[in-house]
């Protein structure tokens, strides 16, 4: 469930076009209304008001707000342009090549199969390079090879489970790491990239209730760095991805200082998904309501950005 909302009658991609081209005339920049028509529009009214604007001034929309908008508030608009693949390619793409390896094992390790397939045409055609070849290339070890398993296996997306399978499952994580000493890594990335996310939750499920604690925990003790992320990611994201991306941002914004950029990611990838029940768990698990905590953490401009998509305050 998304939360962006959209005008009953939105106007048309050209008028859209036009007041954004006001927008930038004169002196400064009407950033709120350069916000208020985009963070209203949803991923294709985006795409035909840029080439509305393309055609109409001969210049990229993208280009001209990067003129006009600076620091916080440029990142978010600029990324909230893009379509949701494109947007997943550019994040994946500046996290592999900056060595910044989080953002990227979120993003991949958080979408189901039929979003990595379509990702990767994308990422291809908007960098002339293949997503397997930059990974490769920037990650090393365990964290790559299950990268590279998890966006090539093919995995269901049904609701499906083979019980028995399932409970075998479970034994063999076992067995491959709190049993013995030390671990092998090798069954966690099998299991972990061949099975479909309704599966890794009824194994989930059966660790629990065969040892007596999560498998998250078990994946926590076995593993670590890049690769416990990664495997955390996706087992969380087979039982509650609503829960993990609450999780993500309450880290994102507790303590002192806030990470902006994982806080964008979040908010910037999730609006068109499944914001309404990350704002679900996150009322429910910080007894606060998303809204705000954000407005808490942020000000000006970006504020009144991250807002609009995040919706009604509930």
């Amino acid at each position: 469930m998304a939360t962006l909302v959209v005008p009953p009658l939105p106007p048309s991609p050209r008028d859209d076009a036009m007041h954004l081209y006001r927008a930038f005339k004169g002196l400064g920049c009407d950033t709120t209304a350069v916000i208020n028509i985009l963070a209203h529009r949803d991923a294709t009214q985006r795409a035909y008001i840029q080439q509305e604007y393309r055609t109409t001034y001969s210049e990229e929309l993208s280009k001209r707000l990067a003129s006009e908008l600076s620091g916080k508030l440029e990142t978010a608009v600029l990324l909230w342009l893009h379509d949701p693949a494109g947007r997943d390619a550019t994040i994946i793409r500046k996290s592999l090549t900056d060595r910044n390896l989080i953002a990227a094992t979120e993003v991949i390790c958080s979408r189901i199969p039929s979003q990595l397939q379509y990702l990767k045409q994308i990422y291809h055609s908007k960098f002339g390079v293949y997503l397997e070849h930059d990974i490769e290339t920037n990650t090393s070890g365990d964290h790559k090879k299950i990268l590279l398993a998890y966006i090539s296996i093919p995995r269901l997306e049904g609701p499906e489970v083979n019980r028995e399978i399932a409970e075998k499952d479970a034994k063999v994580l076992y067995k491959a790491g709190e049993k013995k000493l030390g671990t092998d890594e090798k069954a966690f990335i099998h299991i972990f990239s061949e099975r479909s996310g309704a599966h890794l939750a009824a194994v989930s499920s059966y660790y629990h209730d065969m040892y007596g604690h999560s498998l998250k925990k078990a994946v926590k003790n076995e593993t670590s760095g890049n690769l416990a992320q990664a495997l955390l990611t996706i087992i969380k994201c087979a039982v509650n991805p609503a829960k993990y991306f609450a999780k993500v941002l309450h880290s994102a914004m507790k303590g002192l200082g806030t990470d902006d950029n994982t806080l964008i990611r979040v908010i910037v990838t999730r609006t068109e998904i499944d914001m309404q029940y990350i704002k679900a768990q996150y009322l429910k698990k910080y007894r606060k309501t998303l809204n705000d905590a954000v407005h808490s953490e942020t000000s000006g401009h970006y504020r009144a950005f991250l807002l609009a998509l995040l919706g009604p305050n509930q």
